[in-house]
């Protein structure tokens, strides 16, 4: 299960003798549990917006006048919630601020998605619907097929429509899903030829859609 540990500095702490945090980041980036993070600017750098009765009212600063502030974050994949806590309480600003640990929402599938995305690629290329096609596709999508360059989704659409119906048929797809962005290979049968297919994926808010396409002939 996947956490955010909110990392929470102190503007009242000395951090001077505070340990470095890169030795817990590698630890924990070795033993997969530390998927992502990154380190924040200062509260003074922050922006808060709020709209009210359609006014967008925006104030330079935090939200909230404190002595702790969000000092940066990580996404870590842990089995338990005491897991989390455990290597929460290993870091170095834990000993000078304070670390909140939070369960992600469970009600994503995102592997799942992309499975379905890909299903439907393969259902709108065997009745050459080239709309359907190019909707899996980001507009900013490169595809390499085989040396040829498609760059977007104007370029894809030409290229699609230049083919008529195909025959697509996935014969093995792994998908590894990181965030906001996920990867797939592929073997795939097309009209008889054998491809190996790597993909690119991004998760644009409602769904996910292919970022990034190469095709090469399979050797074997």
């Amino acid at each position: 299960m996947k956490y955010m540990l909110l990392v929470c500095g102190d503007d009242t702490n000395d951090a001077s003798g505070m340990a470095p945090v890169e030795p817990w980041v590698e630890e924990l980036g070795d033993r997969g549990v530390r998927q992502h993070g990154h380190r924040l600017a200062l509260p003074a750098d922050a922006v808060t917006v709020r709209v009210r009765g359609g006014e967008v009212l925006r104030t330079d600063g935090p939200f909230a006048e404190t002595k702790e502030y969000v000092a940066g974050f990580d996404i870590l994949e842990c089995d338990s919630l005491e897991e989390a806590i455990e290597a929460a309480a290993k870091h170095p600003v834990a000993t000078i601020g304070a670390m909140e640990v939070r369960p992600f929402w469970e009600d994503e599938d995102a592997e799942g998605e992309i499975r379905r995305l890909d299903t439907e690629l393969t259902d709108a290329a065997r009745a050459a619907d080239v709309e359907r096609v190019v909707a899996c596709y980001a507009r900013d999508a490169e595809v390499v097929d085989n040396g040829r360059h498609h760059r977007g989704v104007e370029a894809l659409r030409k290229a699609w429509e230049a083919l008529g119906p195909v025959t697509r048929e996935v014969l093995e797809f792994r998908v590894h899903v990181d965030e906001s962005i996920a990867f797939g290979h592929a073997l795939v049968r097309t009209d008889g030829n054998l491809l190996r297919v790597t993909t690119g994926y991004r998760n644009v808010g409602p769904r996910w859609l292919i970022v990034h396409e190469h095709v090469t002939e399979a050797t074997s």
